[in-house]
């Protein structure tokens, strides 16, 4: 007889939020996490980067002061300690993991610290013991993907050139940093450190940073974040990576960049390490396949979060891992991908959901754009932050709407209307209908979906 309903093999935002699922709807679960519950997210991502820049966001915030009606504030006396700001994030980060152990124990999860190897999808085995069960899911992650770069292992043993954790490791705010990639990670470092005072330089392969994001948005945070002080560097081909500097290709000629510090941050690649045995069917690309179900090729075999190659985001891991929960528990639940929000949490923020107009377009929708500028709203005026706009894609037939998009100071949480909008397949008259609070920077959606149907009000 088995032991455990479900064998979890990962304690990222994907397996722990699994094994609580599972747990909750009666099953017996184990846990398997060689680190620390939370996984990447919590311990070395999304929370620790963002209780930094909070402080970066606050600093430059102190900075204008004048601009608000603040005086006497000597601008050569204010300074970020980074040793503060450290122990402050390494604060945060231990709350929030000590309560996932606290929720495992609340619902009676065996947790297994150690390296997990499959003997086969029904056996674990970890720290000498082996573990058996009905069901496993695999939520191992991903780790960085090192291009065959001359020199990029070597230098990467130094020290001087560090990926994401390192970069939260930092004893000192660097005076130069230089980062190769242009992603989100890259380009929220990229802010992060200019913000504090590094003289960043960004190198990026594609024409222009955020190549997945809409181009609208990435292209406005571009230019601004050129106007802060970065220095973008496009189109570009990566030759060498060493100590001394980065060694690129750029319009034909060959540039050299030197920095304190060298920040590469080129994507992801499956972690399988482990779990060779199972002899899982791996897409192009060496990432796990599954269906809608988070099943693998493998019946009672499931795969979430990063190492599936469908999002690298946190929340979507754990929404995968609640679907394969369900189904393991005896629920019928299936993964909608079309209705997935990814967030840049630069200044401003970024945030979107659904199509963009290009990708509608080419999907055959006929469809009006109404984009409304934060410009024109009376919050974003009087906090100073009019960078940006609401932009709403909608599907003509009914109004429907399938894609929005937001640059604004708190986008990230502004997008949580649209995604319920669209999950219950809202359309633009539900949306400019819906009474907005004034003064909100919500208003903008409001207006947008005004715009879409006939006129927003304020422009």
């Amino acid at each position: 007889m088995n032991k455990y309903d479900l064998i979890v093999i990962g304690g990222g935002p994907g397996g722990y939020v699994a094994a609580i699922k599972a747990a909750q709807l009666g099953g017996k679960v184990a846990v398997i996490e060689k680190e620390k519950l939370g996984g990447v997210c919590l311990n070395w991502g999304c929370i620790p980067t963002k209780t930094l820049l909070k402080t970066a966001k606050l600093y430059e915030d102190i900075l204008r002061g004048e601009e608000f009606g603040i005086v006497g504030i000597d601008n050569s006396d204010v300074k970020v300690d980074w040793n503060l700001l450290s122990k402050r994030k390494d604060n945060v980060v231990k709350k929030l993991v000590s309560g996932i152990y606290m929720l495992f124990k609340k619902n009676k999860i065996d947790l297994f610290e150690g390296m997990g190897t499959v003997i086969d999808k029904n056996k674990v085995k970890v720290n000498e013991e082996v573990i058996t069960g009905k069901n496993l899911i695999i939520a191992t992650g991903a780790k960085d993907n090192l291009p065959p770069i001359d020199g990029l292992e070597t230098a990467l043993e130094s020290g001087k050139i560090i990926n994401s954790k390192g970069a939260l490791q930092l004893k000192e705010i660097p005076k130069d940093l230089v980062i190769i990639g242009g992603g989100v990670i890259a380009v929220e470092f990229a802010t992060l450190f200019n913000s504090l005072g590094s003289n960043v330089t960004l190198i990026q392969r594609s024409n222009r940073i955020l190549s997945s994001t809409e181009k609208e948005m990435a292209t406005t945070l571009q230019k601004h974040l050129i106007r802060k002080g970065i220095n973008i560097v496009t189109g570009t081909k990566l030759k060498s990576v060493t100590e001394d500097g980065v060694l690129i290709d750029h319009k034909g000629e060959q540039k050299l960049f030197k920095g304190d510090k060298y920040l590469i941050s080129l994507g992801l690649k499956a972690q399988l390490k482990g779990i060779e045995n199972l002899n899982l069917e791996l897409d192009s690309k060496g990432f796990i396949k599954t269906n809608e179900r988070m099943e693998t090729n493998i019946k009672g075999v499931y795969a979430i979060g990063d190492l599936n190659g469908k999002f690298a985001l946190a929340h979507v891991a754990s929404a995968e891992g609640m679907v394969a929960a369900e189904n393991i528990m005896g629920k019928d639940s299936i993964m909608n991908y079309n209705i997935v929000p990814s967030c840049v949490y630069t200044f401003p923020e970024l945030a979107s959901v659904g199509l963009t107009e290009e990708e509608a377009k080419e999907k055959g929708h006929d469809i009006t754009v109404s984009k409304f500028p934060l410009a024109a709203n009376g919050k974003a005026l009087a906090e100073g932050e009019t960078l940006g706009f609401a932009k709403i894609i909608a599907d003509n037939q009914y109004g429907e709407v399938i894609g929005v998009h937001i640059m604004a100071s708190n986008a990230t949480d502004m997008i949580s209307e649209a995604i319920v909008a669209m999950q219950i397949e809202g359309t633009i008259y539900d949306v400019a209908k819906a009474i907005h609070p004034h003064p909100t920077l919500s208003e903008t959606v409001m207006e947008a979906a005004f715009g879409a149907i006939d006129k927003p009000i304020h422009i």
